[in-house]
């Protein structure tokens, strides 16, 4: 699954779906970000410029992947506020980047908003990541669709959207992924977090609902250019 072997050029990401859950790992020009690394060697990913926790549940923020890929990188890590307090015992404070509703941080030329996140959990968020060269990814963590989310389409419309479509996460379907990306208007739909039939059944329906946005139907471990 190897994405340092991709290199992006100005205007594209590589990104791999990495477990079965919300993991990500994307790739800028210039940096490499995971987001929700857990149930998977740490060593996998050789160069991090950042970590992103989304939630504090198990399958997304996992202490010890953490640890480790921090200890060989150095990296600092971003998350939202209980996860925060599950990783203090794991990684320095100077390094922990709490994230409530609204924050904003910077790794070089890269921004990463948290946005609102609607999943039970205890202070979830989700992530709209700007680029160095202006691509938007939004990565909705295992959320179902929420009002906010609109607003989102309408201020700042992403280019990619990583979107849950079914079990595990609770509540959540093909049907809720196309409400979600018919609120944040993106180009392109990547659907995770579920088992191959409902990643199906999202493309079957993005296909008729909304012709125009793309589907990128991931194999997981495997790695993908954007656009």
């Amino acid at each position: 699954m190897s994405i340092e072997n991709l290199t992006p050029r100005k205007g594209e990401i590589a990104f791999v779906w990495f477990n079965p859950y919300s993991g990500v790992a994307l790739k800028t020009p210039t940096k490499t970000l995971l987001i929700d690394p857990a149930e998977i060697d740490p060593k996998t990913f050789r160069t991090v410029d950042a970590i992103l926790v989304t939630h504090e549940h198990g399958d997304h923020c996992a202490p010890y992947v953490i640890q480790d890929i921090h200890k060989r990188t150095n990296c600092p890590v971003i998350a939202d506020s209980t996860s925060i307090r599950k990783l203090r015992d794991t990684v320095p404070s100077s390094k922990l980047f709490e994230a409530p509703l609204g924050s904003e941080h910077r790794i070089d030329g890269i921004l990463i908003r948290a946005e609102p996140c609607k999943h039970p959990a205890a202070t979830p968020v989700t992530y709209l990541i700007t680029t160095e060269d202006g691509v938007k990814i939004y990565h909705t963590a295992d959320s179902q669709p929420h009002p906010q989310m609109g607003q989102i389409g309408q201020r700042n419309p992403p280019d990619i959207v990583f979107v849950t479509v079914g079990a595990p996460a609770p509540s959540t379907s093909p049907r809720t992924g196309i409400e979600i990306i018919k609120m944040v208007q993106p180009r392109a739909a990547v659907p995770y977090h579920a088992p191959t039939s409902e990643l199906n059944r999202f493309a079957e329906l993005l296909s008729v609902e909304l012709p125009k946005v793309r589907c990128i139907l991931a194999e997981r471990s495997k790695p993908y250019k954007y656009p």
